[in-house]
């Protein structure tokens, strides 16, 4: 059995989402093969050097998982695209690049966060392109962390309130970008987060039945993709 979650958004002011992730690497993550996180794992991440007491017991729960023999990989998110290497090792988890093609099930299938989808949001587009340059990261991570704190809580806030005036199909993915990203890595399944809207789409990919995948997040329920002998199966269940 192989599980994939996505946007958690993980932060001290939701104690009910961090204790119903608690629970769930205790018990259905305890019996997987392995577990995804693909993005927007945490609310907000500053850099590994800015890790709270909070974010420490996170990584914790998590190393105890992987010690137990489940494999864990994690990927970046928007809200959470400075973890590092350091989280990583102490956590027990393996960075993934955003996409990262694995064979889950018997099949390649892709794996992204899903933000880079959404190409119709001209000017998130240009903003995530700038934060995820390499000279950006460098300047950001040379920052003081009380500047980064103030940088993360002034971005938040702004896409919170562009996200709201925004139509819903600019904020959602692109579809000629779906088929363009699969046809170029050679899959017939994408499974990513990032929308908040969980669902499974059929597709047709040069006369081929295909599939995208869309995590749910975190919020009034939480969310897990599971892939075992009966195929791909999402629901959701109670958070308490």
């Amino acid at each position: 059995m192989i599980l994939l979650i996505s946007d958690l958004h993980l932060e001290e002011q939701r104690p009910d989402i961090s204790r119903a992730f608690l629970r769930f690497l205790k018990t259905r993550a305890a019996q997987a093969e392995a577990l995804y996180i693909l993005g927007d794992f945490f609310e907000v991440w500053v850099g590994d050097d800015g890790m709270t007491p909070f974010q420490h017991e996170i990584a914790s729960a998590l190393r105890t998982l992987s010690d137990g023999g489940t494999r864990l990989y994690l990927m970046h998110g928007n809200r959470d695209f400075m973890i590092g290497q350091a989280f990583c090792k102490e956590a027990g988890c393996t960075l993934l690049r955003d996409p990262h093609v694995a064979t889950l099930g018997g099949e390649r299938v892709l794996l992204m966060h899903g933000d880079s989808l959404c190409t119709r949001d001209e000017g998130y587009m240009r903003m995530r392109r700038l934060l995820r340059n390499p000279l950006s990261l460098f300047i950001l991570h040379s920052l003081s962390l009380a500047r980064r704190q103030k940088i993360a809580s002034k971005l938040r806030s702004t896409s919170k309130k562009e996200t709201r005036m925004k139509a819903s199909d600019i904020v959602d993915v692109t579809p000629d970008e779906v088929l363009r990203v699969m046809r170029k890595h050679q899959v017939r399944t994408l499974i990513h987060g990032h929308t908040h809207r969980p669902a499974t789409h059929a597709l047709q990919i040069d006369g081929q039945a295909a599939q995208r995948i869309v995590l749910g997040d975190w919020d009034r329920q939480g969310w897990a993709l599971q892939i075992d002998a009966s195929g791909f199966q999402q629901a959701p269940f109670d958070l308490a």
